[in-house]
């Protein structure tokens, strides 16, 4: 079955609004590109975001994800995001998706952010999760970097299984199902 085309992801966006709000063709004029690509949707990353201050003020401070410290970030509203050097912010996207049960699904960052020395996490939408994606952008480099809100993050690769999985991440009761802000690091109490 394997990656799916822009016809696919169209149809589905449409029909079963796995994508909203789905943008139908690229838009890139004046804009870092977002919307439908030949083999992708190129989502964008809302205005709203969370800045690691890193040890300010907290010079003991350990970043652990399974008691993650949310003081460690600031709250931010804006058309762009300056993120500090070597550091992170959390962002979400502008669409929801609704990932179907035969469908799992690659997030990759822009190649236009990575030549700024900006890097998405890649990470997976599993079959049968549904929310806005939680984003972590990195800054690698030793000088502030700019995002921009409302504008392309990263692509989002589906790829169709040959047959619907057994236990979905919906079926599971996955922790981060049906987020709808950003979504802190978490740890499921139940295994």
């Amino acid at each position: 079955m394997g990656l799916k085309s822009d016809k696919w992801i169209k149809e589905k966006a449409i029909k079963e609004k796995m994508i909203e709000p789905f943008v139908d063709h690229l838009e890139s004029h004046g804009v870092i590109s977002y919307g439908l690509s030949s083999y992708g949707y190129d989502m964008r990353i809302a205005n709203e975001f969370k800045v690691f201050t890193g040890s300010i003020g907290k010079e003991t401070a350990i970043v652990d994800p399974k008691k993650f410290d949310k003081d460690l970030l600031q709250d931010y509203v804006g058309d762009f995001v300056i993120i500090p050097p070597n550091s992170y912010v959390l962002g979400k996207s502008v669409e929801y998706f609704r990932i179907p049960k035969n469908v799992h699904c690659i997030v990759l960052g822009k190649s236009t952010y990575a030549r700024s020395g900006i890097i998405v996490n890649i990470t997976p939408l599993e079959s049968g999760w549904n929310g806005f994606v939680t984003i972590e952008i990195s800054n690698a480099t030793p000088l502030p970097v700019k995002v921009y809100a409302n504008e392309g993050i990263a692509q989002v690769l589906f790829f169709e299984g040959d047959e619907p999985c057994e236990v979905s991440y919906e079926d599971r009761h996955g922790k981060y199902q049906n987020q709808e802000g950003i979504i802190l690091p978490k740890v499921d109490k139940n295994g």
